[in-house]
């Protein structure tokens, strides 16, 4: 006899009671389509989801909670089935991974800015390398220094930038 009013209640129900509909479609944002995986079950068109809105509308019927209609779901699919998955022990790499990630990633760009080069530029070339960059450009057979020759040649360059390109002539003829 319970079995035919609860058939009953399920095919008439939902069609009168609006305020139901709004309950199912309320808590079935919160559980994920085990087809679609991205999706709410409110929002999937599965078969699945249909049958998982199914069953909510019935255990509402039922006179269930929320709370209750989670636990069943969860204990039947998995804690894979909430869209929002709680915070435990086992979802911490998913909840705080990113940040992890995050703090690592500035951690290690912090220790590469830090460990930069200074700026050469904070000490003028010395009287032996001045000298050194005159040998260096005198050498017609290297073509890197023509490149260099050429460069300090035809550009109008600052005290501070021509520093800078003899500097760089330094330390490509270094090797």
């Amino acid at each position: 006899m319970n079995g035919v009013l609860l058939m009953m209640a399920i095919l008439i129900g939902p069609a009168g009671d609006s305020d139901l509909e709004q309950r199912v479609m309320k808590l079935s944002q919160e559980f994920r389509c085990l087809v679609c995986q991205n999706e709410t079950i409110a929002d999937s068109h599965a078969d699945l989801a249909a049958d998982l809105r199914q069953q909510i509308r019935e255990q509402m019927i039922a006179g269930r909670t929320d709370s209750e209609i989670t636990s069943y779901l969860t204990d039947r699919y998995g804690d894979f089935v909430l869209y929002r998955p709680r915070v435990t022990p086992k979802t911490y790499a998913l909840w705080f991974g990113p940040f992890a990630l995050l703090a690592g990633g500035l951690y290690v760009l912090f220790g590469y800015v830090k460990r930069w080069p200074q700026s050469s530029t904070n000490r003028p070339l010395s009287e032996e390398e001045h000298r050194r960059v005159e040998r260096l450009l005198q050498l017609k057979s290297n073509p890197n220094v023509a490149v260099y020759r050429d460069q300090l040649a035809e550009m109008d360059l600052d005290e501070r930038d021509r520093e800078d390109l003899q500097r760089r002539l330094l330390d490509d003829c270094r090797n």
